[in-house]
């Protein structure tokens, strides 16, 4: 999988129904050992709720070692993880996982309404988490004049690139993520924009993660 959306920096939301509370935690995490624990955390945490429940998206994206799980820890089969795990898959994320610890309220809210409980809590915790994109590309370096560095900025935008890396000295070192598959459109695109001035230092395979237009993470493959 070349792209993907995954969760940039955790969030929490709390829900409370019939005067039961469910509190919902969304995290990133890559592989099943990291999401387990801050379903561990959490029990440590809540020691004296009622359940912890569970469900995560680990392992390489859009592969068959890609790992669901889910946990009800207790709640009726199908009632608690399973919404939160759907919640996740109809986001679209992946190496995410959730946590929604129940204190109970006395009153049963019965299949439907727990489904409703714990999807919410979940997602009252997506909308306070930072999700990103995660795309496996290439990382572009190249060395030019202002000049030239101001019509790059121009370049990326209209073809739909996060903002560019510059790095200022006697002239500008342009850093660029791309797609693989754009490599030598860019080439093309970038020696027409500066006259063939720009001088290419180095291109790397990278995984890099875009929150907001720009590139927030950078990993070299």
């Amino acid at each position: 999988m070349e792209e993907y959306r995954t969760i940039g920096l955790e969030g929490f939301g709390e829900y409370v129904e019939k005067k039961s509370r469910f509190i919902g935690a969304v995290y990133p995490a890559k592989e099943l050992s990291e999401a387990e624990g801050y379903l561990l955390a959490a029990r440590k945490k809540y020691y004296d709720a009622r359940h912890n429940c569970f469900a995560c998206i680990v392992g390489e994206p859009g592969t068959p070692g890609e790992i669901l799980r889910s946990n009800d820890d207790g709640e009726p089969g199908g009632t608690a993880g399973k919404p939160m795990l759907e919640l996740l898959r109809g986001e679209g994320l992946h190496c995410a996982a959730a946590v929604v610890t129940r204190y109970f309220g006395g009153t049963l809210l019965g299949t439907g309404g727990l489904v409703r409980a714990y999807s919410e809590a979940v997602r009252r915790a997506l909308a306070d988490a930072v999700i990103v994109t995660v795309r496996i590309g290439v990382e572009m370096h190249f060395r030019m004049s202002y000049a030239a560095a101001g019509r790059i900025r121009y370049l990326t935008e209209k073809e739909g690139l996060p903002q560019p890396g510059l790095v200022y000295g006697q002239d500008v070192e342009v850093i660029l993520h791309v797609p693989a598959a754009s490599l030598e459109k860019l080439r093309k695109l970038i020696r027409e924009a500066t006259d063939g001035q720009a001088r290419e230092e180095g291109v790397y395979a990278v995984k890099y993660m875009i929150d907001g237009g720009r590139v927030a993470e950078s990993e070299r493959l």
